[in-house]
């Protein structure tokens, strides 16, 4: 049965080098011109971090939603429209697709157009495993950047030269000291923002069918003993592994095995 509600634990992490990084981001960005913010297109509102846009202040900024193959391409439109009625710049790309990344760079180029130095200087942001150096390597035409699809890859900065005119620092990933809600841990770890050693996977996937199954009660996505019982993850005949189909469930999900998803809704 899906665990109660009640055995739902606890899901932060925000260490050491977090912290080390969000002080060194006050003092680098005075010599930034554009600022790249960078989020899951499945957690457009969970999976950013305020603080970062604060830091931005008033430089020309463009958000980049990542992963938008994976998302449901109605909700990636609704966050997009809301996006363009804030004011904001936002794109949604996929880094094989080449239209998306063409909009990507023609936008930092109206964007660098102003600057008076020879090379613009933009820096990503965003909290762990949201992209950035996926972001990155699509900018600039070749893999310039590691990317991973876990978090904590990027610990420190790093500045890449894409062209003649344009420098990229690519920044460790910053959560927020504490994540508010419920919902926004799991959503956070269901994405791969927190690493696996912080949370309980079999909770992560009984909350995250819940919350499924509330919005819509016919849907197809098994529940995880579902899930283990048709995967074959069985131990001693009869006893289910919960344990590690609950992490197979997970990277499943994460390659878009169960459909294109988008687990916040834009506003009306």
């Amino acid at each position: 049965m899906p665990r109660a509600i009640a055995d739902e634990a606890t899901i932060q992490w925000y260490p050491g080098h977090m912290a080390k990084a969000m002080r060194r981001l006050g003092e680098d960005i005075g010599a930034i011109d554009v600022v790249i913010e960078v989020a899951d297109a499945r957690t457009p509102l969970a999976g950013t971090n305020p603080a970062l846009a604060r830091l931005a202040g008033k430089r020309p900024r463009i958000l980049v939603l990542t992963r938008a193959q994976l998302a449901d391409p109605a909700q990636t439109k609704a966050w997009l429209a809301y996006y363009a009625a804030e004011g904001r710049t936002a794109l949604a790309i996929d880094a094989k697709d080449r239209s998306g990344v063409a909009r990507l760079r023609t936008a930092l180029e109206v964007m660098a157009k102003g600057i008076a130095r020879a090379s613009a200087r933009a820096i990503v942001l965003g909290i762990p495993n949201a992209g950035k150096s996926t972001a990155i390597n699509a900018i600039a035409g070749r893999n310039v950047a590691r990317a991973e699809d876990r978090a904590g890859v990027t610990r420190s900065r790093q500045w890449f030269r894409v062209g003649d005119s344009l420098e990229i620092m690519d920044t460790a990933g910053i959560l927020v000291p504490k994540i508010d809600t419920p919902e926004a841990q799991w959503k956070l770890a269901f994405v791969g923002a927190v690493p696996r050693a912080r949370f309980d996977a079999e909770d992560v996937v009984a909350r995250f069918h819940r919350w499924l199954a509330a919005r819509d009660p016919a849907t197809s996505v098994p529940d995880l003993e579902t899930f283990a019982q048709t995967r074959g993850f069985v131990r001693h005949g009869t006893l289910l592994d919960t344990h590690n189909a609950a992490w197979s469930y997970i990277k499943d999900w994460s390659d878009g095995k169960f459909g294109r998803m988008t687990l916040e809704s834009a506003p009306s």
